[in-house]
Order: C-alpha cells, then sequence, then structure tokens
C-alpha cells in the first residue's frame, strides 16, 4: 500500500495524524484488555513489578534500534543535501570556466548551463518531490558535450583549459547520477516492519499493568504513544530526502543561477 500521500501534508497535520494514531492503538488496546489483564494478575496489582521490568528492556532494545536508523537516516539526508550543493557549485564552476572560450562556443555552452539549472529547479525538482526521477536534464547535458565535442583547441593554453573544463563536466554529470539515485532512497520495507511491530509491542506491554488509578494508566498511555508517534514521525519526514516540507531544496541552483548566470553576471 502506498502511503507517500503523507509526503503532501503540512508537517504539523503529518505529525499530529501520526502521534494520533499511535495514541489511539495504544487506548483501543488499553480498554480492550482490561478485563484479561485482571484475570491474569490474580490478586491486585500483583505483577506490576515483573510488568515494569519487562517494558524497560523492551524499551531500551527498541530505542536503540529507532536511534540507530534515525541516526542513518539523518545522514543520508545531509549527504543527500551535501551532494546538491556540491551539484550546483559544479554548474557554477563549469559557467565560469567555459567564460574564457572563444565565441559562439562560450555562448553556445552557457547557454547550455543556464538550461540546464532552470530545468532542474523549475521541472526536476517538482517532479523528485513526487517520487519521480527527472530525465530532460540529462539530455541539456548531451547537448553540452556535443557543444564542448565541436570546439577544437588550438594552443597548449587552450587545451589545459578544455581538458579542465571536461573534467569539470564529467564532475557535474557524476553528482547529477549520484542526486537521482536519491529520488527513492528510503528505509526498506523490512526495517519499516521492524520500526512499527516494535512501537506496538512497545506500546502493548503498557496493557499488562494492572493499575488502581485508571487516569494515571491512561495518561500514561497517551504519553508513551505520543512519544513513539513523535519518533516515528521523525523518522518518515527525514526517510524520503526530496518529498515532504521537510526536504532537500533547490536553493542551492537557485542562488548559483541568481549569482552567475543571469544575464548581467
Amino acid at each position: 500500500m502506498n502511503f507517500y500521500w503523507v509526503y503532501n501534508l503540512p508537517t504539523w497535520l503529518f505529525a499530529l495524524l501520526t502521534i494520533a494514531v499511535v495514541v489511539a492503538v495504544g487506548l483501543t488496546g488499553l480498554y480492550s484488555t482490561r478485563n484479561w489483564v485482571r484475570r491474569i494478575h490474580g490478586e491486585d496489582h500483583s505483577h506490576n513489578d515483573v510488568v515494569g521490568f519487562f517494558l524497560g528492556a523492551v524499551c531500551v532494545f527498541y530505542g536503540i534500534t529507532l536511534g540507530l536508523l534515525a541516526v542513518a537516516t539523518w545522514q543520508t539526508f545531509t549527504d543527500v543535501q551535501t551532494r546538491v550543493g556540491e551539484e550546483a557549485a559544479a554548474a557554477g564552476v563549469l559557467y565560469r570556466d567555459v567564460g574564457v572560450f572563444p565565441e559562439p562556443y562560450r555562448g553556445e555552452l552557457r547557454a547550455d548551463i543556464r538550461a540546464y539549472t532552470r530545468q532542474v529547479v523549475d521541472v526536476a525538482w517538482p517532479q523528485q518531490r513526487q517520487g519521480i526521477v527527472p530525465e530532460v536534464e540529462g539530455n541539456i547535458l548531451s547537448n553540452f558535450e556535443n557543444d564542448l565535442m565541436g570546439f577544437q583547441p588550438q594552443t597548449n593554453g587552450q587545451e589545459a583549459l578544455y581538458t579542465e573544463v571536461y573534467a569539470s563536466f564529467n564532475r557535474l554529470a557524476d553528482l547529477r547520477g549520484r542526486r537521482l539515485q536519491s529520488v527513492r532512497e528510503g528505509l526498506s520495507t523490512p526495517l519499516w516492519a521492524v520500526v512499527l511491530i516494535g512501537a506496538f509491542l512497545s506500546i502493548a506491554v503498557t496493557w499488562f499493568f494492572h493499575m488502581k488509578s485508571q487516569a494515571m494508566h491512561f495518561w500514561m498511555t497517551v504519553m508513551l504513544g505520543a512519544l513513539l508517534g513523535l519518533l516515528i514521525f521523525l523518522l518518515a519526514a527525514l526517510d524520503n530526502p526530496f518529498r515532504g516540507e521537510i526536504s532537500v531544496s533547490s536553493q542551492p541552483f537557485e542562488l548559483v543561477y541568481q549569482r552567475r548566470m543571469l544575464p548581467d553576471k
């Protein structure tokens, strides 16, 4: 089942919905198991200490697992963000380097880079936010390569410059490929199963408490459910680097375009 629609929600609503679902599961289980828990306790509150120790152990194991996944997800998110910045910088460097080429090559090559940058910002990024791997800017890079291949260096200086420009072009193409690989990155289904089943087991252990105060048990379940829901929301929000409001921005490309590629720059 596809749950990507949640990334179209505002961040606050996404968080609230996640917390509400987990809390609802916790409270449903709490009230549906009361009679059964009273029977297995025998005497009132006879096994609360054992349940407490067991809950602590379950939460420790689940907390470690969730913490490791959260760190890995955040690292992936920041890596994608860094690569996007590097790709934008590579486009800016390439635009600057071809500025010393003679006409008409300089104009053609710079026009290709401007078109590539605008294509990434205006077309590729909206597609990436929908989980679609963009392809059109690859055609623009091919046009750039064809135009570059049409230039024949006449001096040693031009030869060195041509080599440098071609190396910058290869770096830009490599960074683009890495960005496209990140469009559909995310935790695998088995890992999400571990996260969700672990959250269910953690909150299910609290149902085995037999408390005199039902209000205390109610609020303990609500608070634990809210915490688990908040952690699951954080993991989900960072899981897909280009989806949702918490996502990698195209701002580095926009800044490079505004500062280096406008006609009067």
